[in-house]
Formats: C-alpha cells, sequence, structure tokens
C-alpha cells in the first residue's frame, strides 16, 4: 500500500522525485503521457506533490496539443487558471497526459501520440477522454493527482474504468482559462485521484471565481471540511440508469446502496424519462459548438503548418485534412450540418430545448431527494478488440449514463464500488447545482464503508 496524498502532505517530507521518476519509466508501455514536465516550485499547501494535466489544459512552456496531431508543436506562453492556481499551491506539474483527441471519445482510442491502457488489464480501454489521468492514477503507486476535464463524461467513464475517484465540477464553479474547449458550454475541469480527499483538497485549490472566464461564477468552499461527515438525507435511483446495464454492474451497484441504506442513507426510487433524449441533444449541441471551435485550427498561426501552396482554402483544406484524425473530422461535420440554414431550426434549437427541459427533470427530483446514486458505466471496461468492432453510434450511446448530468451543468462524482468479472465497477453520485459538498460528504461515507480499494502491481 503507498502512502496516500493526505498521509505526504502530513509526514513534513520533500517528494522523493528520483523515486518518481523509476516508477514513471516503468509506466511508459502504457502510454499515461503525451509530454513530460517538471513545472512548479512546490512549497505552499501542496508542498510539491506532483500533479499531471489533461493534454488540453496549458501549461506555460510545456507542448499541449489536446491529443491531436493539428496542434503538435504548440507551447503555451501562458499558463491556465488551473495549472496557475496549482503551481501557486506548491503543485508539480509532471507532464500532459494522453486523450482523445479533443476529448471526441469514450475510450481514449481516437489519441494521436498513442492509446493509453488500463492498468487493471492492459488489453482494455482506461475510458476516455481523461484516459491517461485515470490510467495513471490508478497504476502510480506513489502520492500524486490528475486533472482531468469532462465534456460529456470524460472524467467519470475513466474513473469508472480504473478504479478511482472522478469528480466533476458543476458548470462555472472552475474557471476555463487556458483550455482547449470543445463544447464552452459543456466543459468542465476537475479533479481525478485514489481517494475523496485528494479531489476534494484538488476542488479547494483550482475552484473560484476568475476574472479571465466570465462564465466562471462559483465561490470555492471548504470541501475537505465534508470528509467524514455524515450524509443524513435521501438518495433517489433513477430506473432508467439500470436499462441495458452488465448484470455484474448493476449487481455491485446495488450492493453499494443497500450498504448506505444499513448506515442509515434512506433511497427510493425516481424517474428521469428524458435519459436518452439528452443523449442526443448532447451530440447536437457539442458537435456543433465543436466544429465552431475547431476552425481556428487552420496551420496557420501555431500547431502543424506546412509550405504554402494553392490558394487559402486548398491549404486549410490540406492542413487540416492532415491534422485531424477521424473522428475529429466525423464531429466537425457532424455539427458544421446542425447549424447550417435550413437544419438549425430542426436539429440545434430543438437540442436547445431539450436541454432545459432535461435541467428541469433534475430540479423536479431534486425537490424530492438530495442526491442521486446510480452506475456510473453500463459495463466494465471494454477490451480493445471489442472496442473496434463498435459503430461510431454504439460507442456514442456508451455515454447514456454520463450525459445527462454534464449536459445539465451538475456535479456528480464516480467513485470504485466494487469489481465485476476482475475490473472496477463505479458508483456515480449526482447532485444538484453547487452540490458538490454533499456529494463529497456521500463518498466519504461510502468509502469508508467500502475500505481500501488494493491497486494493480505493474
Amino acid at each position: 500500500m503507498c502512502m496516500s496524498v493526505k498521509e505526504f502532505l502530513e509526514s513534513g517530507k520533500d517528494y522523493d522525485y528520483s523515486k518518481l521518476e523509476k516508477e514513471l519509466e516503468k509506466l511508459e508501455r502504457f502510454n499515461f503521457f503525451i509530454s513530460r514536465a517538471r513545472a512548479g516550485t512546490g512549497g505552499g499547501i501542496l508542498k510539491g506533490l506532483p500533479v499531471s494535466i489533461k493534454d488540453n489544459i496549458c501549461v506555460k512552456g510545456v507542448q499541449t496539443t489536446a491529443g491531436s496531431r493539428i496542434l503538435e508543436g504548440y507551447v503555451p506562453p501562458f499558463d491556465s487558471t488551473v495549472s496557475l492556481r496549482i503551481k501557486e499551491s506548491g503543485g508539480i506539474i509532471i507532464g500532459k497526459t494522453s486523450q482523445d483527441e479533443f476529448g471526441f471519445g469514450t475510450f481514449s482510442t481516437n489519441c494521436a501520440y498513442g492509446v493509453p491502457k488500463n492498468p487493471w488489464d492492459p488489453e482494455r480501454s482506461c475510458g476516455g477522454s481523461s484516459g491517461g489521468a485515470a490510467g495513471l492514477t490508478a497504476a502510480l503507486n506513489m502520492p500524486h493527482i490528475a486533472i482531468g476535464q469532462s465534456t460529456g463524461g470524460s472524467i467519470s467513464c475513466p474513473a469508472s474504468f480504473c478504479g478511482v475517484v472522478g469528480l466533476t465540477p458543476t458548470y462555472g464553479l472552475v474557471s476555463r482559462y487556458g483550455l482547449i474547449d470543445y463544447g464552452n458550454s459543456l466543459d468542465k475541469i476537475g479533479p481525478i485521484g485514489r481517494s475523496v480527499f485528494d479531489v476534494a483538497l484538488m476542488l479547494e485549490i483550482i475552484a473560484g471565481r476568475d476574472n479571465r472566464d466570465q462564465t466562471c461564477i462559483g465561490e470555492k468552499e471548504d470541501y475537505t471540511g465534508y470528509i467524514g461527515k455524515d450524509f443524513k438525507g435521501k438518495v433517489g435511483v433513477p430506473k432508467e440508469y439500470f436499462e441495458n446495464v452488465d448484470e455484474g454492474v448493476e449487481k455491485v451497484v446495488w450492493d453499494s446502496i443497500k450498504k448506505l441504506e444499513g448506515e442509515g442513507v434512506e433511497y427510493e426510487e425516481v424517474s428521469l424519462p428524458l435519459t436518452d433524449a439528452a443523449l442526443y441533444s448532447y451530440y447536437i449541441i457539442a458537435t456543433a459548438e465543436a466544429s465552431t471551435n475547431l476552425a481556428k485550427f487552420c496551420g496557420m498561426r501555431y500547431g502543424l503548418h506546412e509550405e504554402l501552396r494553392g490558394n487559402f482554402n486548398e491549404y486549410f483544406s490540406r492542413v487540416r485534412g492532415k491534422g485531424f484524425g477521424e473522428e475529429a473530422k466525423r464531429r466537425i461535420i457532424l455539427g458544421t450540418y446542425g447549424r447550417m440554414a435550413g437544419y438549425r431550426d430542426q436539429y440545434y434549437m430543438k437540442a436547445l430545448k431539450v436541454r432545459t427541459k432535461v435541467i428541469q427533470e433534475f430540479r423536479n427530483v431534486f425537490k424530492r431527494v438530495d442526491l442521486i446514486v446510480a452506475p456510473t458505466m453500463p459495463m466494465i471496461a471494454p477490451r480493445f478488440d471489442e472496442i473496434k468492432k463498435l459503430k461510431p453510434l454504439e460507442v456514442y450511446q456508451m455515454d447514456r449514463l454520463t450525459v445527462p448530468p454534464n449536459l445539465a451543468g451538475l456535479p456528480h462524482l464516480s467513485i470504485n464500488s466494487g469489481f465485476s468479472k476482475g475490473m472496477p465497477v463505479g458508483l456515480h453520485i449526482i447532485g444538484d447545482h453547487f452540490q458538490e459538498g454533499p456529494i463529497i460528504s456521500l463518498a466519504s461515507m461510502y468509502e469508508s464503508l467500502r475500505g481500501d480499494v488494493k491497486y494493480p502491481e505493474v
């Protein structure tokens, strides 16, 4: 059992970076990193704790590609707000973790720089799109916290598949300044760690108002103060979230709910009938925003470029054709189509209306219960050979359980709740806007009931 983040911070000892380098060398075959770094001065609250950052979050002086060839060689001359706050708190940024290109994926298989492998079984996916962050957290037997980012489930999904804790905050609680956007109205930056304490501590550091991001509206709380605090409320269990869920996953999640019930947590069945509609709405909105955001990557200002031949349109088409992967091209086309004259009202505007109804549906449920608990994903991490057989639409449908809270901008946390066929299963805890505190309280309570997770030796 390795030293926890909390134990390291309380020990007063210097972090052993020579040992860390040796450990990271052992993990190179898992492709967790796109680029390595050593940025920060230590001291502060984090006392030199290593922190990894997803590759779509800018770190000054460190190559940042968002997992895409089109940004190969781009080195930001500035820090994102999140990176800066980590440095100011004494964290040492050790590198940029692997991800699906621009966050376009569920399994981290759309990666331009190598696909990360699950430390529980290297033949299986880490989940996506923050796969490198979650995989590294599960594999590295030294204190460390990762920073991920979610648009439709990119923190919760890999946290579930890798058996770690992933916290996606309320939209607007954490600044997006310095994030290479996928969908501006959907993107959230959040922490991934081995314990609830890890993610609560990191949220305290990265959350809070930022004048450089006008969508950042939240005031941070003492989130670690909710650790060990008994949850006294009622939870809702949505019946729709157990449809088409693997039998082993369903059993593990229900066992967890019964454990909580044994400690006095009431639960009742609730209904979220717009679950499927939320998925369709999400992909229309997200791809529409992505197609706009990716228009600026044209091989002129930064990243991939080549000698200018022909007219500008020919040059842009040639560079973008080489630089973007197949999934990125697919989503650009889908998003552009949805916003075209004649289709905008039929698809995009209707999707926005569905989103409003999804938010209202959650609000109505939260009038009856304090939190929602459900499976994070409908299955355990699939094997890469299984993923290759899936059609794009089948892959999108895997996001059915993580998309609704992301579409609504709600905070949610995935925590390991057990194992099915030797692979981790995530328990998803969802709260109303800015209810990170109660989520942390319930997750901490469950964590103490569950006991420590024995991570794989790799």
